[in-house]
């Protein structure tokens, strides 16, 4: 059975790798016998990411600094994976913007409906929805040509459910952040290009999923620590290692009979 989850020989690419989740979807992948090509805006973290991964799992890694909204950029990150390794089996697109909790972009303000600014709405969808049609796109197309592949999308609780706004709610009553639209919106629209993907490529072989997440720990607010474990049925927030499992599992042969499917991992969230 353990060979059904091994990924010895696989070429996988991640986007947004350099991020906290992507470098351990990444480690996971690496850990599972891949070879990873991780991708991300920012040289220097990526670079010091991708070392991590090879560090400890021993398996070869690639840094290519690309921008995933960008069609030329991610051609040239194709283009390098396929000279080093000749296609690619795995795509975990992983790379999002999100107006975190613990580092607002905005202003309460700014952030609620009535104000949110049409350009940083526009800016997410385009980071969170493009971000994930075009690398699937571009790279895709190799898998679909051979044959096989497993595309990965990371959405969100926030594209099943609609935020709760009881989670930042301060214990004085005020609350510091509001969570905006954009991020709902567009982690939705990944929720149906998922399902969209799988049935136009389900006969050529490659599968398309969904990663579901749910909060990540990550030096939020004490308060909102304890609001989101008290609406969490196993009562605490991710750790960043705990969705490595899932993204093994959706990558590899383990799950050869799921494609268009949403898996959610969210310590019960959604359940309630």
């Amino acid at each position: 059975m353990t060979l059904r989850f091994s990924l010895d020989g696989k070429i996988a690419v991640v986007t947004g790798a350099a991020g906290l989740l992507g470098r351990q979807h990444a480690m996971a992948l690496a850990l599972a016998g891949a070879q990873v090509a991780m991708t991300d805006l920012h040289d220097d973290s990526l670079c010091e990411a991708a070392h991590a991964v090879t560090t400890e799992s021993g398996a070869h890694t690639m840094a290519v600094a690309a921008d995933v909204t960008d069609e030329d950029a991610m051609a040239e990150l194709r283009d390098r994976v396929i000279e080093r390794w000749k296609r690619v089996d795995i795509l975990v697109n992983n790379a999002a913007m999100n107006d975190r909790v613990e580092a607002p972009v905005l202003g309460v303000d700014a952030s609620r409906f009535e104000h949110y600014p049409l350009d940083q709405f526009r800016k997410m969808m385009d980071v969170n929805v493009t971000g994930v049609f075009l690398p699937s796109q571009v790279l895709g197309r190799g898998m679909a040509a051979q044959g096989n592949g497993s595309i990965i999308n990371v959405a969100s609780t926030y594209g099943l459910v609609g935020p709760d706004p009881s989670l930042y709610v301060r214990k004085d009553g005020s609350r510091g952040f509001v969570k905006s639209a954009a991020y709902p919106a567009s982690k939705g629209a990944v929720l149906a290009f998922t399902r969209f993907l799988a049935a136009y490529w389900g006969e050529v072989g490659v599968r398309v999923n969904a990663l579901v997440p749910g909060g990540v720990e990550n030096g939020q607010d004490e308060h909102f620590q304890q609001n989101y474990a008290r609406r969490t049925p196993l009562a605490r927030m991710a750790a960043p290692a705990d969705y490595q499992g899932a993204v093994v599992f959706l990558a590899s042969d383990a799950s050869s009979y799921m494609t268009g499917a949403t898996l959610v991992v969210d310590g019960g969230y959604t359940a309630w």
